[in-house]
């Protein structure tokens, strides 16, 4: 077992010191070539691989040339297109109506707002910070996916575990400046190394200061995933 530092303010620095080491090229990994492309791809990512959602994206953006196309396709035409998504006949719902609100509500340009970009549907905090962040290159969050979650876990940094709360506490314990670096880094080191059932602790920058190294995994059950 490791041993985090004193504060988690000295621990969440400690961490992003070390990750921006091992990891210094780390950033999104959805392929997008504008705002819109990235709002429907980042829609799509919920619960599913960027890897799928890239694959699916590939084709589907050829197809839907813009706000129009997707706003005034079929439910059953754009579901058919992105069958391979989890939840796709409810992603295919959302993608169209929040087409067809930005068309209405906001002259065809995605919002550049935390609160406009979640009023749309199937667009929650961790959506809209995303967007602003690479789409309008505005942080105004921490984007808190299943990587932050159980990395700021395991590594001490938090004991919350609903997004909302956790990204309150990141948002305290980080500068401004680390808030988009911040999430990338933990999606690399969660792939790469610290994954939810087999974590090689043995070969992790972090090991001697995390709580939960060399800890056999147990699986949580209230959330599925191991701990």
């Amino acid at each position: 077992m490791g041993t985090p530092l004193e504060s988690p303010d000295e621990q969440t620095s400690e961490v992003v010191d070390r990750l921006s080491a091992e990891y210094p090229d780390t950033t999104i990994s959805l392929d997008f070539s504008n705002r819109l492309e990235l709002l429907i791809a980042v829609i799509l990512s919920a619960q599913c691989t960027d890897e799928r959602v890239n694959g699916v994206t590939a084709d589907l953006f050829s197809k839907y040339d813009g706000l129009e196309d997707y706003a005034n396709a079929a439910q059953e035409q754009l579901a058919e297109d992105i069958s391979s998504i989890t939840y796709y006949n409810n992603k295919a719902g959302y993608i169209r109506e929040a087409c067809a609100i930005i068309i209405e509500e906001h002259d065809g340009g995605v919002p550049d707002t935390m609160d406009e970009l979640t009023d749309l549907p199937g667009v929650g905090r961790k959506t809209a910070n995303v967007v602003l962040q690479h789409g309008h290159e505005l942080v105004e969050g921490v984007v808190v996916d299943t990587h932050v979650q159980r990395l700021t876990r395991r590594l001490g940094i938090t004991e919350e575990r609903s997004p909302q709360k956790i990204e309150r506490e990141l948002m305290a314990l980080l500068p401004r400046e680390r808030w988009q670096a911040f999430t990338h880094l933990c999606i690399s080191h969660g792939r790469a190394t610290c994954t939810a059932r087999n974590p090689d602790c043995s070969d992790c920058v972090l090991e001697d200061v995390c709580p939960s190294s060399k800890i056999d995994s147990e699986v949580d059950l209230a959330s599925g995933e191991a701990w």
